[in-house]
């Protein structure tokens, strides 16, 4: 059992110097595994990466909605529609492995293509699809509701957002120090991040998949 995440960069192509958020993604992908075996970044702005523990997915996934949500780029910002990143999680066996990801096969790439070519016309941007059905339809709508709140992040909420993620025992008093600004602020940006809520998602989905691998 592997988890697939398959994802684009939406609204990529407006943005003529892909740099700001590329160079971040690739060393991202790098620290998980190696190119193009575990990962892979393609015509630009596809990407397709691949977890040895199904745990681990969605953490790794709102990894990188926070990596492309504090992209910080004059262009971007004068761009109508800023960049953002659609994914879904493909859940399943791997059965063939190629020299390269998109070489490789099986259930979970099944998945995790299946869910990603519904995305666009469901109007969500994170989603999961596995052999589970009550697993897909709890966590797909918890998703559903929280990604309201990460599609509208703004550069600090997602800025606060790394460092928690990273540092999940952090206080508040740390994060305000670490961004250096006043705890007051960092208690606004908590509240507007929905970090308690964000978290407590990831533990679910964490124990439900542990739950069902036993």
């Amino acid at each position: 059992m592997i988890a697939i995440i398959k994802g684009d960069i939406i609204q990529s192509r407006k943005l003529r110097n892909p740099e700001p958020w590329l160079k971040p993604l690739q060393e991202l992908f790098s620290k998980w595994g190696e190119a193009p075996k575990n990962w892979e970044l393609v015509w630009g702005d596809f990407f397709q990466l691949e977890i040895k523990n199904p745990e681990e997915a969605l953490h790794r996934a709102i990894q990188i909605k926070i990596l492309i949500k504090k992209i910080q780029s004059e262009e971007n910002h004068k761009n109508s529609s800023p960049i953002d990143v659609r994914m879904s999680i493909g859940l399943g066996e791997k059965t063939y492995t190629g020299t390269k990801i998109s070489e490789s096969n099986g259930p979970a790439f099944v998945f995790a293509g299946e869910k990603f070519d519904r995305l666009k016309k469901e109007k969500i941007n994170l989603a999961i699809q596995s052999p589970w059905k009550e697993l897909d339809e709890e966590i797909n709508l918890y998703l559903k509701l929280v990604g309201i709140v990460m599609d509208s992040w703004s550069i600090s909420s997602a800025e606060l957002m790394e460092v928690v993620w990273n540092h999940p025992n952090i206080t508040q008093e740390e994060i305000g120090e670490k961004l250096g600004i006043k705890q007051n602020s960092v208690s606004g940006r908590w509240n507007r991040t929905h970090v308690v809520e964000l978290m407590e998602i990831e533990k679910v989905y964490r124990k439900r998949i542990k739950k069902l691998m036993v």
